[in-house]
């Protein structure tokens, strides 16, 4: 029952004046929502996924961290069709997360209003950049707006990236794609492209949970952006999915370079390794040490379960 009154009171519209919302959801909504994880904590209650798992997140291939939620009945994790700013960037990190809906200007007023009392400057659509640490993501759910929908143009996204050092993942728009394309490193996953400046649209809260395409994002998830698309790993998942897509990885690549030298057949590399090829593997992982992503403990651990 406390679960049930703390959820409607939080995801509530502001109808009741300035004071009826805050602007980012309340630490103990995030928390409620992400209490499977264990660990470290932003003040504002995201989980704080380590840096170094953010770092290897890089790595690991869309189609093995999807595998790997799949078998924990996270099976709708995965968004795709977006356009791209700098195709080539991998998209990494903890994401922060705004609501836009269609403007109406009885709730406006009192969102505006309660951004002044928060002591909140500019527009609102750069209010979720206030939030950005280093290794976020500004995950936007624009509902689909391009025209009239672009949440930023190149002077917030040079804010973004000082902030983050990542980029962004929007169900809406952007403008001025040349000034962003300047920004290097910056990673961004949109829906298009349009000359026009955002209107009819009201950002009506950061940090509450969200829907990107098929998929409901959290705040303090893990966000992952290849060519594919992006995918989300909720925190409490994100060291099993990282360390097993390693795992994944480091045998495939092990058992490729086999068969191509012809020391294993593939029907004795695609099924249980015999001791041979666990001793082939471990002198391997010896000789190739710049491949193992995981710690000397973790990869003994992988190699006892052979």
């Amino acid at each position: 029952m406390k679960f049930k009154y703390l959820l409607a009171a939080s995801l509530a519209a502001v109808t009741l004046g300035a004071s009826a919302q805050n602007i980012n959801a309340p630490r103990e909504t995030i928390e409620a929502f992400s209490k499977e994880w264990k660990g470290e904590r932003y003040s504002d209650g995201r989980p704080k996924v380590s840096d170094d798992l953010v770092k290897r997140l890089k790595d690991v291939s869309i189609e093995a961290a999807w595998g790997i939620m799949g078998r924990h009945g996270y099976r709708s994790q995965f968004e795709t069709g977006f356009q791209r700013i700098h195709p080539d960037a991998v998209l990494a990190g903890r994401v922060v997360t705004a609501q836009y809906m269609p403007a109406r200007p009885d709730m406006q007023v009192p969102i505006v209003a309660k951004g002044k009392e928060e002591k909140r400057s500019g527009a609102p659509n750069s209010w979720p950049i206030d939030v950005l640490r280093e290794n976020d993501v500004y995950v936007a759910d624009g509902y689909g707006k391009i025209i009239d929908g672009t949440l930023i143009g190149d002077n917030l996204g040079n804010s973004i990236f000082a902030k983050s050092k990542t980029g962004v993942v929007f169900d809406a728009g952007v403008r001025d794609l040349e000034g962003l394309d300047q920004i290097e490193g910056f990673a961004g996953f949109v829906r298009g492209f349009d000359p026009s400046a955002i209107k009819d649209m009201l950002m009506t809260g950061i940090n509450y949970p969200i829907r990107i395409g098929r998929v409901t994002v959290l705040p303090g998830d893990l966000v992952l952006g290849k060519k594919e698309g992006v995918i989300f790993i909720p925190a409490h998942l994100a060291e099993e999915v990282i360390t097993g897509s390693e795992w994944i990885a480091l045998q495939d690549d092990f058992g490729h370079q086999m068969l191509r030298e012809g020391r294993f057949t593939p029907g004795e590399i695609d099924t249980k390794w015999n001791a041979n090829i666990i001793a082939a593997f471990r002198e391997w992982t010896k000789k190739n040490p710049g491949k193992v992503k995981m710690s000397a403990a973790d990869l003994e651990k992988k190699i006892a379960s052979l």
